[in-house]
């Protein structure tokens, strides 16, 4: 097998090698679901990395890397009798046939919003199945692990399936002007209630994830641009100090503005 070409069947087969409780290796060994979810995390963002920096050299690694997370997944389930791989792809193909009947069966839909409102109808049943009371709130799988702002914008969604959203991005921005006036109202009274402050600053964050995905923004990657730009920017000052040998915490606030301003010109 080791030296037959790359598959999923060799994929599986080094997987269950590593977890041999006898000649595996032995962090392999001892990692359980638990354990795993960390990497897990760490392996989709690095695939996010490099679809930005557009490194596709890259990118053909992090996937792999991310496959093998699965392929980790359904060994432990194999072991415990829980599922295996073929049975995840067998759910996986299942669900996306199922929510694609305009692709896999005769059901036509007008355009693209009645697409999405058929997703969004499958998902809600599916959702339905998963517990047998009667009163099941359509947020209560959205996972808490998941970031803040990628959390935010999945429960806005499921609001706004049931009509419980801004009819215009006007009115969204609206609510990101009245946030921050409460913001000022509560930094400029005269004893500053920390918890209530706590409070509006993520109610405007919220409401900025709001205007994100009005304007059709994934807000966890519009925020990672952001980031990465300040970086950017932020690098471009301290080569400033760096090649003229000169202490960056010498500088005064005024020169570090003029700096930042330049790196913009030149468009770091």
């Amino acid at each position: 097998m080791l030296s037959s070409p790359g598959s999923v069947e060799k994929l599986i087969w080094i997987m269950k090698s590593l977890r041999d409780p006898d000649e595996g290796c032995p962090w392999d060994q001892k990692q359980s679901f638990a354990t795993i979810v960390p990497y897990t995390l760490e392996e989709a963002y690095e695939v996010a990395e490099a679809i930005e920096n557009q490194d596709f050299e890259e990118l053909e690694k992090e996937l792999g890397d991310l496959l093998f997370q699965v392929i980790f997944y359904a060994q432990l389930g194999k072991e415990q009798e829980l599922f295996d791989f073929d049975s995840v792809v067998e759910k996986i193909c299942e669900k996306l046939v199922r929510r694609h009947p305009h692709v896999f069966a005769d059901n036509q839909f007008a355009d693209e919003a009645a697409i999405k409102a058929n997703w969004e109808a499958e998902k809600a049943k599916e959702r339905q199945q998963k517990t047998a009371q009667s009163q099941l709130s359509m947020l209560a799988d959205i996972p808490r692990s998941l970031p803040a702002l990628s959390q935010a914008a999945k429960i806005q969604k499921r609001c706004a399936h049931v009509g419980f959203d801004w009819d215009n991005i006007a009115d969204v921005f609206d609510k990101v002007r009245e946030e921050c006036d409460e913001i000022s109202a509560e930094l400029n009274a005269k004893d500053v209630n920390q918890q209530a402050l706590s409070e509006e600053i993520g109610d405007l964050l919220f409401a900025v994830v709001n205007l994100a995905r009005h304007a059709k923004l994934d807000p966890e990657q519009t925020l990672r641009q952001a980031n990465q730009k300040f970086t950017r920017r932020f690098q471009s000052i301290e080569n400033h100090f760096f090649n003229t040998n000169t202490d960056i915490t010498h500088a005064s606030l005024e020169e570090l503005e003029r700096l930042w301003q330049q790196a913009k010109l030149n468009g770091y």
